[in-house]
């Protein structure tokens, strides 16, 4: 029995990229701040968690050892003192961006080497053009927002001006995306994804990966909540990834959560949708009970990106991190022999540092499975690595980029 699962804690960044500045993210550390927060009690909250960051099982498959290789400092509360127990180390992004889709692709051993089209961060920051256009073929008559936000924020703002007028919610961030926010039963949630192909469609000129359908409910701005039917319109990879090998060669790909709309629903077998990172965990533990030899499960951990992340809301990081880390043991013990699990993210969102976006960090790459001997990997130079591991683990010719560590 060969299967992979991948999980990745989306956002979760250690530090250390080389070309940082180039992103305007010198010194910026997901994992390290957050430490050092809670160390320094700036990460309590009254009723969630207290004290330095605790995250031993990690840590225990080398966590903490990872994170010393990418930044050369040791992160507080991490400091297990054998040595680690899985395969450790730290990759770095070679894709032009620090977007979902780049290092997503990147994982799935495709570089995106090609520059995306971004939005500037003025007020309106769509073309005017643009939104005329999709007002023109849609049924809407007017759009709120049009500017860069946190989706949670803009939906508290301008929530019940939605609810009263009508009108969707357009917002963008540092990423190459379009979002759009817009209420299940007032607007209507088919209403809202047809809204989303018309944009996808008028997108494309301007190079954008991403449109994405932003549900929410709730009757006013202290119950407005986002909710699982999120649906992402993405442009697809420039080549063959992993994932389109292995359902080329008669595997079954599980896509858990957003994958499967990453990949543009390109090289995904089955998709297991879940709201929030504990439901995610329970679909990821549903789909190995039903993977098959050869099968690879590829989950995407959202909540500490779109909650914590671009909240930068340091406290529900690191109780988020915590209560993954609880869990964890229930996925390693629903391996089987033959099994490789490897944690890694796609990039940085430091709830430390200034704005609400991303930021250019490495990710942990962290592995284990029945008789996998703990071991350094070293810095990767790009995330496909990954990929071209998971296929040598699961007996697929290699691709084009990266180099498998195992």
């Amino acid at each position: 029995m060969a299967r992979a699962i991948l999980c990745v804690l989306d956002s979760f960044g250690i530090g250390g990229a080389a070309d940082a500045g180039d992103f305007g993210d010198t010194g910026s550390d997901t994992l390290g701040h957050i430490a050092e927060a809670c160390a320094s009690g700036k990460g309590d909250r009254e009723g969630l968690r207290s004290g330095p960051l605790h995250v031993p099982n990690m840590d225990r498959l080398g966590l903490g050892a990872a994170a010393r290789g990418s930044t050369g400092k040791t992160v507080p509360g991490l400091e297990f003192a054998g040595a680690p127990e899985g395969l450790w180390g730290h990759a770095e992004e070679v894709s032009n961006g620090k977007d979902t889709p780049s290092g997503h692709w990147e994982i799935a051993g495709v570089p995106v080497c090609f520059d995306w089209g971004y939005f500037p961060e003025t007020i309106p920051t769509f073309p005017a053009e643009l939104i005329e256009a999709i007002i023109a073929k849609s049924d809407i008559t007017a759009v709120l927002g049009d500017k860069h936000a946190s989706g949670t924020v803009i939906i508290e703002e301008l929530g019940e001006e939605h609810v009263r007028t009508g009108h969707p919610i357009f917002y963008t961030s540092a990423d190459s995306v379009i979002q759009i926010a817009a209420h299940e039963t007032h607007f209507g949630l088919e209403r809202l994804y047809k809204l989303c192909e018309i944009t996808r469609e008028l997108a494309d000129p301007y190079n954008i990966g991403r449109v994405i359908a932003r549900p929410f409910t709730g009757e006013d701005a202290s119950s407005f909540e986002r909710t699982a039917n999120r649906r992402d319109y993405s442009v697809l990879p420039p080549e063959p990834t992993v994932l389109d090998r292995l359902t080329e060669a008669g595997r079954t790909v599980y896509g858990i959560g957003k994958i499967s709309d990453i990949f543009a629903h390109q090289g995904v077998s089955r998709v297991l949708k879940g709201a929030g990172n504990d439901q995610l965990f329970d679909k990821t533990l549903e789909a190995m009970d039903l993977a098959g030899d050869g099968d690879m499960v590829f989950a995407n951990f959202i909540d500490f990106d779109s909650l914590y992340g671009h909240r930068r809301d340091v406290p529900g990081y690191a109780a988020a991190l915590e209560h993954f880390d609880r869990r964890l043991p229930e996925m390693i013990a629903a391996m089987k022999d033959g099994d490789l699990l490897i944690l890694t993210a796609d990039h940085g969102c430091d709830p430390t540092w200034r704005g609400t976006d991303h930021t250019r960090e490495h990710v942990p790459v962290i592995g284990t499975g029945p008789g996998i001997d703990g071991r350094p990997v070293g810095g990767r130079k790009t995330y496909a690595d990954i990929g071209e591991t998971l296929a040598k683990h699961l007996g697929i010719a290699p691709g084009k980029h990266g180099t498998s560590f195992i």
